[in-house]
């Protein structure tokens, strides 16, 4: 069981390496998006087509809002792999075990730390 938290320098070389490629493709598709936005025809005579692409814009300014916060959090991880503090439990203090860090690279809580949150803001109503 202790094996599930043990993490050498090539895993954690591993780990940087995906969180900086996840942050690569994230600012490419954000830079996408804009070129896309700003090379639409900004001329469309029907109202109902202008709504369509004025939602259309709206969602995807909310998915990268989403993504802005994503970015955030790589960075911070990519700073706790460099200062060592990598799966470590921002919560407890105990080893994120490393199957979760394997499904979410940015995780700073411990499974547990995690799922108490989630209660606590659950029941809070947020």
């Amino acid at each position: 069981m202790a094996g599930e938290y043990i993490m050498d320098s090539d895993q954690l070389q591993k780990f940087k390496e995906q969180l900086e490629q996840m942050k690569v493709d994230i600012i490419a598709d954000v830079e996408q998006t804009l070129n896309d936005m700003t090379s639409q025809n900004e001329n469309i005579p029907d109202p109902n087509d202008r709504a369509t692409v004025e939602s259309d814009r709206s969602f995807e300014l909310r998915l990268r809002s989403r993504e802005r916060k994503l970015l955030d959090k790589i960075d911070e991880a990519i700073g706790r792999i460099e200062n060592g503090e990598y799966g470590i439990c921002d919560d407890c203090g105990e080893k994120i075990r490393i199957k979760r860090l394997e499904a979410r690279p940015v995780a700073k809580f411990c499974i547990n730390c995690k799922t108490k949150q989630e209660q606590v803001e659950k029941a809070q109503g947020n």
